[in-house]
């Protein structure tokens, strides 16, 4: 009886065994089945820690002074740090094709030599001593990147003809469908093009410590590109890239900032009287549920295409300039000022021949100078992971009132924008709004609650800080 017993005992163990084996078994493959629910960071880059709460402010070399030199532009970068600037972009700066060029000077999107420095801008080391004084005043500085196209002379045509796209006839093609006639594509289906520009962009964050890039036309190359390339450039030192694309995949490994060319065009629409606030909810929609939470969009009311092709920023805005130029610093995006803007420049500047910017004192600098100290200075204003989501605050005439709050635990921002031609009494509803709030432009101390009605004038914003 006692081996019996035993026996007994014996097989109810191994039974238990088997059914604890099979419980495992089962919770290791719900385990595993639940992993492929699990949500992904969908982007992988780092972003420097000093673009958390920048500002950026682009140069066009040739306008920007009389001189229209980098020793001329590195006396302005006092200046620019006080008006509160943090990454300069400079636009190409490399020597400029003269085969089919437009104009007398050309296009800097006509890239001769990826390796030369235009010499109307100076020389390598003109350009190595402007990087190393932004430094030193802690700036960052990123150069513009023409990698899908050419000039016709560019050193490439001799050395490797095979390197370029061809038409139908067999001759070299410009970009399809665009009138630039004054250059032509590479081929990246060729691994050779694609190690040659990496290795190129490579050279001028060694040689001259450069912080990263704006890339031109952008998605005109193919992405894997892009996302290489940034892990190589990242090897040197970490660097900053923005592309001229307006796309989520750029986000993923590559950029750390994109376009918000469908903000400044309904922004624009609005201010024409072409658009309603609507046109806006729709841009603030998809940058928040289609565009990765921790990405930086770029927004602006002027840049070189803008005001070379479609007006300055007062054709483009009208009486609405200031409002626009408010939420692009205090709604989501990292703010760009196109050199000129802080002067009022009131001129398109010609592209292909030299026209200096007029530099005076404007209330336009004033009003960029405070709006960028409030940037840096209120957490909630900060950019990607770093910064706060906008939420709308509704209220009682929302195709023309655009209203929302931006808030973490140490720092609130409640906006309100007038975009239209009327004045509006404005009230709110629910409660994300209320608070003792200090008032941007007139620096006033205001509590807010349900009661509240504001008074805003045609084209006013009021921003209320906690």
């Amino acid at each position: 009886m006692k081996k019996l017993a035993i026996c007994v005992i014996l097989l109810s163990s191994l039974l238990s065994c088997n059914d604890t084996e099979k419980e495992n078994d089962s919770q290791n493959e719900n385990s595993n089945k639940m992993e492929a629910y699990q949500p992904q960071e969908y982007v992988k880059l780092e972003h420097p820690e000093w673009s958390k709460n920048a500002s950026i402010y682009q140069i066009n070399t040739r306008q920007f002074s009389e001189e229209g030199t980098f020793k001329a532009a590195q006396t302005q970068l006092p200046r620019l740090k006080k008006l509160g600037v943090d990454i300069i972009w400079l636009m190409p700066i490399h020597a400029i094709g003269e085969k089919n060029r437009k104009g007398t000077l050309g296009s800097p999107y006509a890239v001769k030599d990826y390796y030369s420095v235009n010499p109307e801008f100076g020389t390598l080391q003109d350009l190595k001593n402007f990087v190393s004084e932004a430094h030193k005043l802690k700036m960052y500085v990123i150069i513009d990147w023409v990698a899908n196209h050419t000039a016709w002379d560019n050193v490439l045509v001799e050395e490797h003809p095979e390197w370029y796209q061809k038409d139908y006839k067999g001759d070299y093609m410009p970009t399809p469908w665009w009138d630039w006639s004054d250059i032509i594509d590479l081929d990246f289906d060729q691994p050779e093009v694609r190690q040659y520009m990496t290795e190129a962009m490579k050279y001028w964050v060694k040689e001259a410590d450069i912080d990263g890039y704006r890339c031109d036309a952008a998605g005109f190359v193919p992405i894997e590109f892009w996302n290489n390339a940034r892990q190589e450039l990242d090897q040197i030192k970490p660097v900053f890239m923005l592309a001229e694309w307006e796309s989520r995949d750029m986000h993923a490994e590559a950029f750390d900032m994109t376009y918000a060319w469908s903000w400044n065009e309904a922004v624009h629409q609005i201010c024409k009287g072409e658009a309603d606030v609507n046109k806006l909810y729709v841009y603030y929609s998809w940058n928040e549920k289609f565009f990765p939470e921790n990405s930086i969009r770029m927004t602006f009311t002027s840049n070189h295409d803008k005001n070379a092709w479609e007006g300055t920023m007062f054709e483009q805005f009208g009486d609405g300039l200031e409002a626009a130029i408010a939420l692009s610093v205090v709604g989501e995006g990292m703010p760009l000022i196109y050199n000129g803007q802080e002067a009022g420049n009131e001129k398109r500047l010609q592209f292909f021949e030299k026209d200096a910017i007029k530099w005076k004192a404007h209330p336009i600098g004033d009003l960029y100078k405070n709006l960028i100290a409030l940037m840096k200075e209120n957490t909630a204003l900060w950019h990607a992971k770093w910064g706060s989501r906008m939420i709308k605050v509704p209220n009682n005439d929302e195709s023309d009132v655009l209203s929302f709050v931006r808030q973490n635990e140490n720092d609130k921002v409640f906006a309100v924008f007038n975009f239209s031609d009327n004045p509006k009494s404005v009230e709110f509803k629910e409660e994300l709004y209320h608070g003792t709030y200090k008032e941007f432009n007139t620096k006033e101390t205001v509590m807010l609650n349900t009661t509240t009605i504001l008074e805003l004038a045609p084209w006013s914003y009021k921003v209320y800080i906690k």
